[in-house]
C-alpha cells in the first residue's frame, strides 16, 4: 500500500468496505456491490489489487470471451455467396456473463495441495463489462437483482470517467438501480503531480541501479515536465517515462533538453517565489508539453464553472505588475491563477453552452448589486456576438473569453488574493433554459398533433389561434384539445409566477442533458388525424391527456338533454 499514489482517504475507503462485507458478513445478508470510478489512471484496479492479497482475498475476474471454435460449415455459411455476414455461431455474452456469476457465486476455488483451507474469502471483480449491457442496460439490471438475492461474495465494479458526456456510469448504473441495490460508490481522483512525481523519481532510481546508467535517465526539470503533461493519470505518466528513457529515441532526446533549457532559463530570469515560478512555466509550456508523452487534459463541467466563478489570484508585488492610471485604477486586479480559456477548452463543450451554465449561476457568487450589472453586460455581449447563425462557429470562442473574462472582472469582492469575498459555497444548478426548452418542443409538438387542420406552423397556433380560442365556447373540440388549450392559451393570474424546480449540478455531470429530439422519419411514419379524430395519445407525458371516449360522449349527451328540457 506504500506504493500506491493513491490518496490514504480513498484506499481506507475501500478496506473498509472489502473487511465489513467479506469478514464481518451476516450469514442471510443480502449481496453487496462496490462501484469504483475515476478517471483513467488513477489506481483503481491496482487499489483492489494490493488490498485483495494483503487482505488474503482470491480476485475472480471476468474477461469479455472470445469464440473461435467456428467449424467447417460455419465458415462456409458466413463466407458464402448467400451470406450477409450478420449471425456468427457464438454464445451470447449476456448469457455468459450470467453463467460467470453464477458459477463464481456458487463454488469456491479448487483446494491445492499445500493451501491452508482458511483462505476461501473471495471477490468478484467486473471491470471489462460486456458490450451488451450498454445497449441494453435493462438486462443488466435483472441479473444483478438476482445476484443480489443470491450472492454469497461482493461483486465490484471499475468503470473510468469519461469526459464526451455518454457517461457509462450514469447508463449502466442510474440513480434508482443504485438505491435499489444499495450499490456503494467510491469516487477516486486523479493521481496528485507531487505523488506522480514521487512514483516517477522512485522508478528512475530503481532502473538507474539495476541497469548502472545514468545516460538514459531524466533530470529533474525532464520529469517535472511529464508530470504536468499526464493530467493525474499515473499510467500515463509511467509509460511516457518509459519512451523518453529509451536510448534510440533522438527526437524526444532534443525535445526534452530544449525544454528543460528553456524552462530552466524563464525560471530563473523571473526573481520570484518559488509558486511564481511555477506559474509562469506552467502558462508558457503547456501547449508545448503535448509534443511527447502528453496528454489531453480534460475536466468536468462542475470543476470548470467552479475555477471560473471563484476565480482564485495570487498576490504580485509593484515591481512585478504595471500601475494603472488613476482613472482606472478601480480596474486593478491581482493576476489570475487559471486562463479562462482553456478552462473552456477542456470543458469540452461549446463555447454558447457554456455561457449559459455560467449565467445560471453567477449571481449566487456576487455580493454587490453594481457587480451583478456589470457581469450581466458582459454576458450580454456575449450572446450578441454568437447571435449570428453564419458566423457562429468563429464567433464561440471569442464569446466565452468575453463572458468568462467579463464575469470575473466584475467580481470585486474575489479581486485580490487575500479577499475571500462572495458568499462562500454555493450549489451549483442546471439552466432554467433546458426545462422550458423541453416544454416548448412538448408544446410544439402537441399542437401540431391537435390542430393538424388548421394547417398553421406550431408557433402561430399557440401564440396566434389558441388564445383566440380560449376565448370561445366551441363544442366541437375533444377533451384533449381543450385541455391543451386551457394550459397554453390563457396565462396564469398569479402576480408572483413561481420559479421553475431547478436540477443540481453533479461533479460529473456532463452537461448536455437528452433535449427532446424528433428526427423527421417519425413524422412521415404516419400522418396526424384531423381534429375531429385526434385522441392525444401519442402526447408526451407532461401535456394533459384526455379523458376516455364514452367519458366524453356522456358528457355530450347530458348537455343536450339539459338543453332540451330547458
Amino acid at each position: 500500500q506504500s506504493d500506491l499514489a493513491v490518496q490514504k482517504k480513498k484506499i481506507e475507503e475501500v478496506e473498509t468496505w472489502l473487511k465489513m462485507h467479506i469478514f464481518q458478513r451476516q450469514p442471510k445478508q443480502d449481496g453487496s456491490i462496490l462501484l469504483l470510478t475515476g478517471p483513467p489512471g488513477c489506481g483503481k484496479t491496482a487499489t483492489l489489487q494490493i488490498l485483495a492479497r494483503d487482505l488474503g482475498l482470491q480476485v475472480q475476474e471476468w474477461t469479455n470471451p472470445l469464440s473461435l471454435d467456428f467449424t467447417k460449415d460455419d465458415l462456409r455459411n458466413m463466407f458464402g455467396h448467400d451470406s450477409n455476414f450478420h449471425t456468427f455461431p457464438s454464445q451470447a455474452q449476456e448469457a455468459l456473463f450470467q453463467d460467470f456469476l453464477l458459477r463464481a457465486n456458487k463454488y469456491n476455488k479448487l483446494q491445492m495441495l499445500g493451501e491452508s483451507s482458511e483462505n476461501d474469502k473471495k471477490l468478484i471483480l467486473i471491470e471489462d463489462i460486456p458490450n451488451q449491457f450498454y445497449r441494453e442496460p435493462g438486462s443488466l439490471h435483472e441479473i444483478l437483482r438476482r445476484f443480489v438475492r443470491t450472492s454469497r461474495c461482493p461483486l465490484v465494479f471499475i468503470i473510468s470517467d469519461n469526459f464526451s458526456g455518454d457517461s457509462s456510469q450514469r447508463s449502466l448504473f442510474p440513480t434508482e438501480i443504485v438505491e435499489e441495490l444499495c450499490i456503494f460508490n467510491i469516487s477516486f481522483k486523479p493521481v496528485a503531480p507531487t505523488n506522480v512525481m514521487k512514483v516517477l523519481n522512485r522508478i528512475a532510481a530503481a532502473e538507474a541501479t539495476m541497469n548502472r546508467e545514468t545516460s538514459g535517465a531524466l533530470d529533474r526539470t525532464s520529469l517535472e515536465l511529464l508530470c504536468r503533461g499526464c493530467s493525474g493519470d499515473i499510467r500515463s505518466a509511467i509509460n511516457s517515462l518509459q519512451f523518453s528513457s529509451m536510448k534510440d529515441c533522438s527526437l524526444e532526446k532534443e525535445f526534452w533538453s530544449k525544454k528543460k533549457n528553456s524552462s530552466t532559463i524563464k525560471c530563473e530570469e523571473a526573481g520570484v517565489s518559488k509558486v511564481r515560478k511555477k506559474s509562469k512555466c506552467d502558462t508558457s509550456e503547456d501547449q508545448e508539453i503535448q509534443a511527447i508523452g502528453g496528454k489531453d487534459a480534460s475536466i468536468f463541467l462542475f470543476h470548470a464553472l467552479g475555477k471560473i466563478i471563484y476565480c482564485k489570484r495570487e498576490a504580485v508585488s509593484e515591481a512585478e505588475c504595471p500601475q494603472l492610471p488613476s482613472h482606472l485604477s478601480r480596474h486593478h486586479r491581482d493576476t489570475l491563477l487559471i486562463q479562462p480559456e482553456d478552462v473552456v477548452e477542456k470543458a469540452r463543450m461549446s463555447g454558447s453552452m457554456f455561457n449559459l451554465y455560467l449565467h445560471q449561476n453567477y449571481v449566487d457568487f456576487f455580493s454587490d448589486i453594481d457587480d451583478v450589472v456589470r457581469a450581466s453586460e458582459y454576458l450580454s455581449t456575449a450572446d450578441v456576438l454568437c447571435s449570428n447563425w453564419s458566423t457562429r462557429p468563429v464567433m464561440e470562442n471569442y464569446s466565452a473569453s468575453v463572458a468568462t473574462r467579463g464575469v470575473i472582472h466584475s467580481n470585486t469582492s474575489r479581486a485580490f488574493a487575500h479577499q475571500q469575498g462572495g458568499m462562500g459555497f454555493r450549489p451549483l444548478h442546471k439552466p432554467q433554459w433546458f426545462l422550458i426548452n423541453k416544454k416548448y418542443q412538448e408544446n410544439c409538438f402537441a399542437a401540431k398533433s391537435l390542430f393538424s387542420s388548421f394547417c398553421l406552423p406550431p408557433e402561430l397556433l399557440q401564440t396566434e389561434l389558441l388564445p383566440y380560442l380560449a376565448m370561445l365556447a366551441n363544442p366541437m373540440r375533444n377533451q384533449a384539445q381543450i385541455a391543451f388549450i386551457q394550459d397554453v392559451g390563457r396565462l396564469p393570474l398569479k402576480r408572483h409566477f413561481g420559479r421553475l424546480q431547478l436540477e443540481a449540478l453533479g461533479d460529473k455531470d456532463p452537461g448536455l442533458p437528452e433535449l427532446l429530439h424528433r428526427d423527421a422519419d417519425s413524422d412521415a411514419e404516419g400522418l396526424p388525424l384531423p381534429s375531429s379524430q385526434s385522441s392525444g395519445s401519442d402526447l408526451p407525458g407532461s401535456q394533459p391527456q384526455p379523458v376516455a371516449a364514452q367519458a366524453i360522449l356522456e358528457e355530450e349527451e347530458l348537455k343536450i338533454e339539459e338543453f332540451d328540457s330547458d
